[in-house]
């Protein structure tokens, strides 16, 4: 049962650091260790959330990984010369920091967060993250470099994505849960057979190797990117909120107000290993609060196993070099997959928002997403302002959540905290499924 919560979030899990890793033009070798530092922080983190660890850990059946809402703005900081992978480090440790100290604090936050903010906001993530996986499908992390668009790359790519489409059809259960492992597997077949992926990396590197804090240097602390961090932070702990109060309902038990404080908390605990342990800022994985509900099995020992298992794997550089391994083209379809569920996961969200009654409402997401395209057909919009907010103006994720907050607070005031908890909870409801 473990090992079913960790095959289902594997492929999400590695995008993170490849997406990362690669955008800064790491090493193969140094990309295979962000994989497995993020393996090793999303067992140790799931653990601690799962079993509880004092005033950590809410002691429910969830499963910890990297956020995708993180992407954006570490995308615009690992172009930065002056902050790079470290400033990435100490954005996250600053900000896990914040989120530990605030998480008592959260419920008021709640108000500023209704569907109509959340679902623009994840909606924005979807938009932001498809151009890496677009990118994927071609080739190449950008259209200089040469081979990009090839039709091998494209015609691979979307292979993967119809052997994506046809599992999700015609599987059921487990196999349905893991369609895009499987994709990538097959994938990963066929670009062999093209003699496009070779295994001299994984052969040559050892089957065991530690994690250690700081593999890349000391991290560098910079005011305006761990503010920007802690902004992202503040959205996923609304996210993980809804997703607490959800498996409350799966399981039958009620969520405390101290439940909801410890794993908030842990959430910046994670970000915060996350910084020292050479990966990323940490959440709960909805597609394992999904899995949750369609397996029946509560047991938060499940997920104890599962983050054993995931500790473990973290610890096998095998393992890290054979996803460096996997071709970007194979990566592409399922991530036009991944990326354009979180797209989708939004619109849901905003579905179930009222726009005839309240027709302000069109205002918030037409305006709020508009911002948060500015960096994607812009870039050079705000090349005139000061360099030191570029962390905030280059993320689209981020434009969009202090528009949609702002705007709706302008238009539709602040909701009671019962009604924001309501709507987390069927924010959250809509996001597993």
């Amino acid at each position: 049962m473990g090992l079913q919560h960790v095959l289902v979030m594997y492929a999400g899990a590695v995008a993170v650091p490849l997406i990362i890793g690669r955008a800064l033009r790491l090493p193969p070798e140094q990309v295979a260790l962000l994989v497995n530092a993020d393996l090793f922080a999303c067992g140790v983190v799931t653990l601690i959330q799962s079993l509880g660890i004092g005033p950590f850990g809410i002691r429910l059946p969830v499963m910890m990984g990297v956020t995708f809402a993180a992407v954006g703005p570490m995308l615009a900081m690992a172009g930065n010369p002056e902050l790079g992978l470290l400033g990435i480090f100490g954005a996250c440790i600053g900000a896990g920091i914040f989120t530990m100290l605030v998480a008592p604090f959260v419920s008021r936050l709640l108000p500023l967060f209704p569907p109509i903010v959340t679902g623009s906001v994840i909606l924005m993530i979807g938009i932001s993250l498809m151009r890496v996986g677009v990118n994927w499908a071609a080739g190449a992390p950008v259209a200089t470099i040469p081979g990009y668009g090839d039709p091998l790359h494209l015609g691979v790519a979307l292979a993967v994505l119809v052997l994506i489409l046809l599992i999700t059809k015609y599987a059921a259960g487990f196999f349905a849960n893991i369609a895009v492992l499987i994709g990538i597997v097959a994938g990963c077949g066929l670009a062999y057979a093209l003699g496009k992926m070779g295994f001299a990396k994984v052969a040559s590197a050892p089957w065991v190797g530690l994690i250690m804090p700081f593999q890349f240097g000391m991290p560098k602390f910079d005011l305006v990117a761990i503010v920007t961090m802690s902004v992202v932070m503040i959205v996923v702990m609304i996210e993980s909120a809804g997703m607490f109060l959800a498996l409350g309902e799966m399981t039958g038990k009620e969520v405390s107000q101290a439940d909801m404080t410890r794993g908030l908390r842990t959430d910046g605990l994670g970000t915060l290993i996350g910084g020292i342990f050479n990966t990323f800022p940490y959440t709960s994985f909805s597609q394992n609060v999904g899995l949750v509900g369609v397996t029946g099995v509560r047991s938060r020992w499940v997920t104890v196993c599962g983050g054993v298992i995931m500790l473990a794997m973290g610890l096998v550089p095998k393992l890290g070099a054979l996803m460096e391994s996997v071709p970007v083209f194979v990566l592409g379809g399922a991530g036009i997959v991944m990326f354009g569920m979180v797209a989708a996961t939004g619109i849901r969200i905003l579905a179930g928002v009222d726009y005839q009654v309240n027709r302000n409402n069109l205002f918030i997401v037409a305006i709020s997403v508009g911002f948060g395209m500015i960096p994607l057909v812009a870039p050079q919009f705000f090349k005139q302002l000061p360099h030191a907010l570029a962390p905030i103006l280059e993320s689209g994720i981020l434009l969009t959540a202090i528009s949609a907050v702002v705007l709706n607070l302008f238009f539709n005031g602040m909701v009671s905290a019962a009604q924001a908890r309501a709507n987390a909870l069927a924010a959250a409801t809509k996001a597993e499924h």
